[in-house]
């Protein structure tokens, strides 16, 4: 068995959305990310990967009509760090989503949202 000597990093996360230029904006609005990408994708779909120098979000659409995951399923949520919690959670309702389930508890602060498509998001600071 080899062992790797450099920790490894969760370089993406791919979700499907209604509106990739929608959700694109408000992780870069949120996080201050740029878009990395933009190009075809899969099923005559369209992707947009938003992110930093190592990591991203890739968006994507294939234009068509899906139901809404129950909550908790598949997936739990996307966690996101952020410097300025207030900043962030002021961007979340600019846009027109709701947080909730606000917490302040070792390792840092934190509250959650709902996208457009019903994905949850975390965002904690650890200031």
């Amino acid at each position: 068995m080899t062992t790797n000597p450099t920790p490894g990093r969760l370089e993406h996360a791919n979700i499907t959305v209604t509106d990739i230029e929608r959700s694109a904006r408000l992780m870069q609005d949120l996080l201050g990310w740029h878009e990395r990408w933009r190009g075809p994708a899969i099923n005559g779909g369209e992707s947009i990967h938003v992110g930093g120098d190592f990591s991203y979000l890739a968006i994507y659409t294939d234009r068509k009509a899906h139901e809404r995951f129950a909550k908790d399923a598949p997936l739990n949520h996307i966690g996101l760090v952020v410097d300025d919690l207030d900043a962030a959670e002021s961007v979340v309702i600019a846009k027109g989503l709701v947080p909730f389930n606000h917490g302040d508890y070792a390792p840092g602060r934190r509250f959650y949202f709902l996208d457009w498509d019903g994905i949850e998001f975390e965002v904690v600071s650890y200031e």
